[in-house]
């Protein structure tokens, strides 16, 4: 005879089919925001199922109420036990626990941008397939800009997130399926079909066939009164972000505070809610009611009301936080001892109108220590920052990213000097890898704290060949090749030290007040285009050798007031082609010993008012070719000694007017040919003393006493017209012959 549980008070709907596996016994537990679990014994004629039949599919339970109705149990298959069995049957044990529970077999390492926590929730569930789930959810709550799922399972994931947030949940279940409900006030509980309020009935009554309570217990715990939190906002460092929530209850003691840090938050609103979360997470265990019965049709998460009880204040509306059930049936071949069937429930209960919150029971995730990334950004950029100096990163466990600027959030950097406007700044480039550290190991919090090289992204400087280099290289952006970059350089290799600095392109150099630069050695500047050189004040150069300078084009040296050289020793300036020298006011020119001007082509001094030369001794003028002086107005020329000018061609002198010159001694003039004197009108020649003609043997003299010498061989007086002679005194004619006419 087959056996059946037909008119049983639960049945088995297994992927067996129908009476395939009975029930014998089952223990469940449920709890808000916490997973349920029926444990049950089964029954079965097959001794040969195999789990693979069972395990990881759904199986329910169908529980007959007193007044006809149905309540269903319903899971995953997540464990299998088969045991002895009795007679001709097999047993099974079989533990159900809720799709939520497949979360716990599943981990990720995996980021979330810019989504609240609802969201994140729902999408971590349909990324694995599940959508018996319903948002009952009222509250609002912030949007997360980084949410980091970091080596936890999936479950832990959303649990901890939901315990933050103040979010629980519970399982409504149906014949087919069991439904999640993501809850966070009264409003997202109900009661049970004709289960709106249960009697309490004493144990020593008769027993009832209506569903009741029997025994009832009433607890309470000390609790803190209140919770603050704290946290720290670099956008406003200066921000006090410290909320405190406190629920205020009359027994003693009942005032000590709680604080933490940090509280996860940067904006006070946020805070308050999670104060205000946490505070009522505690106090939800601040009083329990416990009832123990036969309420078949209540589990958890459902509301009624006690009746019957004989403490008045105890009659009122209760949210069921917890339940725990015990069926048994009786037994299914003969020869077994029968036991009655019987349903038992225990239900812990908290007063319906206070919150519930899940306590935070699930731990973050650690960052034991620092981790490595790869700075991203978008396709076509080198440098991706923010207005902070932040950048992106690549983290190597990310395997959904798309290693772009949406794979973080922005992520600060640590320089060696952050201050008010000064420090230092070396943004990291897309591709670098980079060292992340997490403030108080929170994946959520991460911090850039160094760079290394890898055998992509090689040091600057050959290595080990190199060793004793050291320094800073940069990259010229966008499009820069490794011939592009600035650069200081530093070689500390013994005998060939060095300090090297490279600028791609432009080197300003400010310095507030004095700069003292000392060479050694030598000292070489090559400047393939134009110098300037601008000092407001005072400049002195001092050579304490011999001083070069070439200049292989134009040379322009303006002085705005005095210019004075001093030479110790000899100068020599040599001009390639033409020298131009405009002086607008005086000029002084003292050479203590000689000067030597050589000019190989043509020379012009022009002075626009006078010009005095003084030579304190000899001064020799040799022009190898022609000499023209032009003067406007008049020329003194004064030599104290001697002078003496040699012309090896001609000279012409021109005068435009008057000239004059004074001899204080004597003057000879030697002209080896012929000279020439060309008078326009008169000519007047004067002599102190005397003045005397000579051509050979033919001479006049002229005495200041008025006598005139003429002496010749022959001496001709031929006037075109009339000549005279008159003497105030006698007139001697004398000569071997006298002719007249």
């Amino acid at each position: 005879m087959e056996i059946t549980q037909n008119n049983r008070l639960v049945q088995v709907d297994s992927p067996l089919g129908g009476d395939v596996l009975l029930l014998q016994s089952m223990e469940g537990s449920e709890e808000l925001g916490r997973l349920f679990h029926y444990e049950l014994d089964l029954t079965s004629e097959d001794r040969a199922i195999t789990f693979d039949q069972l395990l990881g599919k759904p199986m329910g339970l169908t529980l007959e109420l007193y007044d006809g109705g149905k309540r269903y149990f319903h899971g995953i298959v997540c464990s299998c036990r088969q045991l002895t069995g009795h007679g001709q049957f097999a047993g099974y044990r079989v533990s159900l626990r809720p799709w939520f529970w497949l979360l716990t077999r599943t981990s990720d390492c995996r980021i979330f941008q810019n989504k609240t926590v609802p969201d994140i929730i729902k999408q971590v569930f349909r990324d694995l397939g599940f959508s018996d789930f319903e948002d009952s959810l009222s509250g609002s709550y912030r949007e997360w800009e980084y949410c980091v799922q970091y080596r936890e399972t999936s479950f832990d994931f959303v649990s901890r997130l939901m315990e933050q947030e103040g979010i629980y949940y519970y399982f409504r279940h149906d014949k087919s399926r069991h439904v999640l409900v993501l809850a966070d006030a009264y409003g997202a509980h109900s009661t049970a079909a004709d289960y709106e309020s249960v009697p309490f009935y004493p144990p020593d009554r008769q027993m009832r066939e209506r569903d009741h309570f029997y025994d009832w217990q009433l607890a309470r715990e000390v609790q803190p009164g209140s919770l603050a939190l704290n946290d720290y906002d670099f956008l406003r460092p200066r921000a006090s972000l410290e909320v405190r929530s406190s629920v205020p209850r009359t027994h003693t003691n009942a005032d000590y505070p709680l604080y933490d840090y940090p509280g996860e938050y940067v904006q006070s609103n946020d805070g308050d809610h999670y104060a205000r979360t946490r505070i009522e997470a505690i106090h939800s265990q601040f009083e329990r009611v416990q009832l123990r019965g036969r309420a078949r049709g209540i589990g958890c998460g459902h509301v009624f009301t006690l009746t019957g009880y004989d403490r008045a204040d105890q009659n009122r509306e209760y949210l069921v936080v917890a339940a725990r059930y015990q069926i048994r049936q009786d037994a299914y071949e003969s020869g077994q001892s029968d036991v009655a069937e019987q349903f038992v429930s225990e239900l812990d209960c908290m007063d319906a109108n206070q919150a519930f919150r899940p306590l935070p029971l699930t731990p973050m995730p650690i960052v034991r220590g620092p981790q490595t990334a790869v700075v991203v950004g978008p396709s076509g950029e080198e440098i991706w920052t923010d207005q902070y100096g932040r950048v992106k990163v690549h983290f190597h466990w990310d395997r959904h990213d798309q290693s772009n600027e949406n794979s973080s959030c922005w992520i600060r950097v640590s320089q060696a000097w952050a201050g008010k406007n000064w420090g230092s700044v070396q943004l990291p480039r897309i591709g670098q890898e980079v060292i992340v550290s997490f403030l108080e190991g929170d994946p959520d919090r991460p911090i850039i704290t160094g760079r290394v090289y890898n055998a992509e992204q090689t040091v600057p400087y050959g290595l080990p060949a190199n060793a004793t280099q050291s320094g800073v290289k940069s990259r010229s952006s966008k499009g820069g090749s490794p011939a592009n970059f600035n650069e200081i350089r530093m070689e500390d290799k013994k005998g060939a030290e060095q300090l090297f600095i490279h600028a791609e392109k432009n080197q300003d150099i400010e310095v507030e007040n004095d700069e003292t630069h000392w060479v050694g050695h030598d000292r070489r500047k090559t400047i393939d285009n134009d110098e300037t050189v601008h000092v407001k004040h005072d400049r002195t150069e001092t050579v304490d050798n011999n001083e070069t300078i070439t200049i292989g084009v134009d040379r322009t040296e303006k002085v705005g007031n005095n210019e004075t050289i001093s030479i110790g020793v000899n100068r020599t300036e040599k001009v390639g082609s033409d020298e131009k020298i405009t002086i607008g006011a005086n000029r002084t020119e003292n050479v203590g010993s000689n000067e030597t001007i050589t000019i190989g082509a043509d020379r012009t001094e022009k002075v626009g008012a006078n010009e005095k030369i003084s030579i304190a001794s000899n001064r020799t003028e040799d022009v190898g070719g022609n000499e023209t002086i032009g003067i406007s107005g008049n020329r003194n020329e004064t030599v104290q000694g001697n002078e003496g000018i040699e012309i090896s061609g001609n000279q012409s002198t021109q005068i435009g007017q008057n000239e004059s010159r004074d001899v204080a001694q004597n003057r000879t003039t030697n002209i080896k040919q012929n000279d020439s004197l060309d008078v326009g009108k008169h000519f007047s020649l004067t002599a102190g003393d005397s003045i005397s003609l000579t051509t050979g043997d033919a001479s006049i003299t002229m005495k200041k006493d008025g006598t005139i010498m003429i002496s010749g061989k022959n001496i001709t007086i031929d006037g075109s017209g009339a000549i005279k002679i008159k003497a105030s005194k006698n007139v001697v004619v004398k000569g071997q012959k006298i002719l007249q006419n």
